[in-house]
């Protein structure tokens, strides 16, 4: 496992303005590239957190998708982000997770917010995604699931670099402010229960960009000093 520089990005989302938000977040991440291994987008950047998935969804092969594809390579970093996708007669909450190589992977969010309806309008995910950066193994989520412990269950896993499914959680969200501070108490509690670190940016009310340098050493040794997955129970998700 290398160091890892992760440029978090805290931007002001156009509401259900696809094309200026592509110019708008384009922008952004070219003003920071060349310094980064991954960018990460808010939760719905092309739209906004809407439940007009008429409005907002786009399709696979969309102008948001190959736009995605097209600045990881042009910048030379991974970008990843979550958009509100089509398929058929269903919406996902869909946050893809594009690399300079042109590769695209992606993860549908598992847990939709029923306070806003979302679980009305929106397809759930079924599967988790893990994917790798420099030896890191992290796992991407999208908002509403950070509240959900037994999804994001860290395990042991002999034959990876830091010996456990994961070692870095990444939630892109729109979490709103009145519930900043359940946000801030149920991230560092999937961090401590998961031994990994998750970032959290939360840069006021304007636009803001952050860069971390995040170094892999303390954690291992952490999770070699306290073994705490040694003690965890077993268990299986269902469907």
């Amino acid at each position: 496992m290398q160091p890892l520089t992760v440029t978090l990005l805290q931007g002001a989302t156009r509401w259900h303005d696809a094309e200026a938000n592509r110019d708008y977040y384009g922008a952004l991440v070219r003003a920071h590239a060349g310094a980064t291994d991954l960018f990460v987008l808010p939760e719905t950047f092309l739209s906004g957190f809407s439940n007009d998935t008429r409005a907002s969804a786009e399709t696979m092969d969309g102008a948001g998708v190959a736009w995605l594809r097209a600045l990881a390579g042009e910048v030379g970093a991974v970008i990843t982000g979550s958009l509100a996708i089509r398929e058929g007669d269903t919406v996902y909450n869909r946050l893809l997770w594009a690399t300079p190589d042109g590769g695209l992977l992606q993860y549908d969010k598992r847990h939709l917010f029923r306070m806003a309806g979302e679980h009305t309008r929106y397809g759930g995910g079924s599967e988790r995604l893990i994917v790798e950066l420099k030896g890191w193994r992290i796992l991407p989520q999208v908002c509403y699931d950070l509240r959900f412990p037994v999804w994001l269950r860290n395990r042991r896993k002999e034959d990876a670099v830091g010996g456990m499914d994961y070692d870095l959680a990444l939630f892109v969200a729109n979490w709103p402010a009145p519930r900043r501070q359940p946000w801030r108490t149920l991230l560092r509690a999937r961090a401590i229960e998961n031994l990994s670190y998750e970032p959290l940016v939360e840069l006021g009310t304007q636009e803001q960009v952050v860069s971390v340098r995040i170094d892999p050493a303390p954690l291992l040794a952490h999770r070699e000093r306290f073994p705490a997955w040694m003690d965890a129970d077993e268990f299986q998700l269902l469907p």
